[in-house]
């Protein structure tokens, strides 16, 4: 199968147009020829060797954790899924190597779920990382009816996620983000406020009782300011920053779940989510979608069709 591999640690110079052999499937997994994968910023940390020290590499590493696309086979003990289903996940296995920039890959039936009906191939395949870590996040902060959702970052990836999913959830969403970003923001139904010298008085204007929940996407110091703008009670929470333990909070992280990603299908194909897709790529130019990801220069996610 032809696939993006690298066979060590680099930048975008290391990722070549291969042939692989066709993965083998688990009796718990499905062979999947993908269709379409997304980058995330993991995706070029995981490449320069950042997570070297988290998780076992096993070269050639095929890049990518965001799946959709059409299985091919099952397992021996897989009920949930048939051939031709068309599915989409988040393909996070226990160590890095095996990932969704191929024509084929073995995913482990708990990284699926089917794909969304009114979505695309491409816009599935934006949803499952930043879609599980907003869906998970915002779950754990026990988000409900009523309450008032800080999102810090609001207009990224997961960002622009995080605001449609709390709306979802009954929630009221204050968004910082860049001012050029603001008009975004607005269309999805947050309210936005931006970054900078006099945010706990932008914030407070809008939520003069302070806001129940800060989900924090972008680290920096941002949480440092929850105890200014939160509720005596504000539950608080952290992707980017381990430090929002010191504010009582809570670091996360993403983990695959069938279940959440029917959740967020659910959302896409009653209208209540959509992703933004910023660019598509063809696979042979995965190097390019990796610099445009990890530029910082760009809004939505950027998308790799592959079949």
């Amino acid at each position: 199968m032809r696939a993006i591999a690298y066979t060590t640690f680099g930048g975008t110079d290391v990722l070549q147009l291969t042939d692989l052999p066709t993965p083998k499937v688990g009796p718990d997994s499905v062979l999947v020829r993908v269709r379409a994968t997304s980058v995330n910023p993991v995706d070029w940390k995981v490449r320069e060797g950042y997570l070297d020290g988290l998780m076992d590499t096993v070269f050639p590493v095929v890049p990518g954790w965001d799946v959709a696309g059409v299985v091919e086979q099952v397992g021996l003990d897989v009920p949930e899924l048939e051939v031709g289903d068309e599915v989409f996940g988040y393909v996070r296995k226990d160590v890095v190597g095996g990932g969704t920039t191929a024509e084929l890959v073995a995913a482990p039936v708990r990284t699926l779920a089917h794909k969304p009906q009114t979505a695309s191939f491409e816009e599935a395949a934006a949803i499952p990382l930043a879609g599980l870590t907003a869906y998970q996040a915002l779950n754990r902060l026990e988000v409900t009816e009523g309450d008032t959702v800080l999102v810090h970052a609001a207009a990224g990836g997961v960002g622009g996620l995080a605001v449609q999913i709390a709306q979802a959830f009954g929630a009221r969403v204050i968004g910082t983000a860049s001012e050029r970003n603001h008009e975004h923001l607005r269309a999805l139904g947050a309210e936005p406020v931006a970054y900078g010298d006099g945010l706990v008085e932008r914030v407070r204007a809008l939520a003069p009782d302070g806001v129940d929940v800060v989900l924090d996407l972008v680290g920096g110091g941002a949480v440092a300011t929850t105890p200014e703008v939160g509720t005596a009670d504000v539950r608080v929470g952290s992707v980017a920053d381990p430090d929002v333990t010191k504010v009582g909070g809570t670091y996360m992280w993403v983990r695959p779940d069938s279940d959440d990603l029917a959740a967020l299908a659910a959302l896409v194909d009653t209208g209540r989510l959509r992703a933004d897709v910023a660019q598509v790529f063809p696979m042979e130019e995965t190097a390019a979608a990796h610099e445009l990801s990890a530029s910082g220069h760009v809004r939505g996610k950027v998308v790799v069709r592959v079949g």
